[in-house]
């Protein structure tokens, strides 16, 4: 099975639209874990353009299911999430300037700065994942600096997944992660996989076969508009699992 975390960021990034209490990113989480969520994300950026911290520690305290706690690879984030002691941290590459996070970790430019401090936070019982490109070299080093788990930016693919007319380029296209993920499993690592993924690609992940978990915001959240958080994360899970949606 593959698990489906949800990004509630965007919950927060209505709320702070008009500086209103609500909508609440926590009572979205809680809907989103009955509807059959496996873990909640959210992103606390040095900005705090959406999420806050408070919102980080009621999320902690009140969903039963994990927290991947997304953050950029600072000393502040680092403190923090020892702190509130998520199931798992996920640490991104972060630019004030983007809309969302824009692409991978450079693991081979900065990893010298990232080694001790997955340590520090494997030391304090947290998973640690590196939101990295599904390229070798990436995912080897990984593995080398001691990070338990990958996540796979999806961008690029799923740019290039809507961009194609034929069935066959789309498997050629997912085979490009199949073979990212079998390393990762190869030597270790869990493969998840996010970014751009939504209610027409996320199927094919049923291709992959060591894709072990799919982190998913917008897409969910969009669809929550018409449908409601319950239903949006139930149909979304059934994209990822059931055989009856395989392409």
């Amino acid at each position: 099975m593959i698990r489906l975390g949800v990004n509630i960021d965007h919950v927060a990034t209505v709320r702070q639209a008009r500086g209103e209490p609500y909508p609440d990113p926590v009572q979205a989480a809680v809907l989103c874990e009955l509807g059959g969520a496996d873990n909640i994300t959210c992103h606390l950026r040095e900005d705090r353009r959406h999420i806050q911290d408070r919102d980080v520690y009621s999320l902690k305290d009140t969903i039963k299911i994990p927290l991947n706690f997304e953050m950029g690879a600072t000393e502040e984030m680092i403190r923090i999430a020892q702190q509130i002691n998520p199931h798992g941290v996920t640490l991104v590459p972060e630019k004030r300037a983007e809309r969302t996070t824009e692409g991978g970790l450079d693991v081979a430019s900065h990893g010298h700065d990232l080694k001790p401090k997955i340590a520090r936070l494997k030391d304090s019982g947290i998973l640690v994942c590196l939101f990295i490109e599904p390229e070798d070299r990436a995912v080897e080093l990984s593995a080398d600096l001691g990070a338990d788990a990958v996540e796979f930016h999806t961008g690029a693919w799923c740019h290039q997944m809507s961009a194609c007319r034929r069935t066959r380029d789309q498997i050629a296209l997912t085979a490009q992660l199949s073979h990212a993920a079998a390393l990762a499993h190869r030597i270790g690592l869990q493969a998840h996989f996010g970014h751009g993924l939504n209610y027409t690609n996320a199927m094919w992940l049923q291709h992959v076969e060591h894709a072990e978990e799919a982190n998913i915001g917008h897409a969910i959240i969009a669809r929550a508009l018409f449908t409601g958080l319950k239903e949006a994360v139930q149909t979304m899970k059934e994209l990822l699992n059931d055989p009856r949606h395989r392409p």
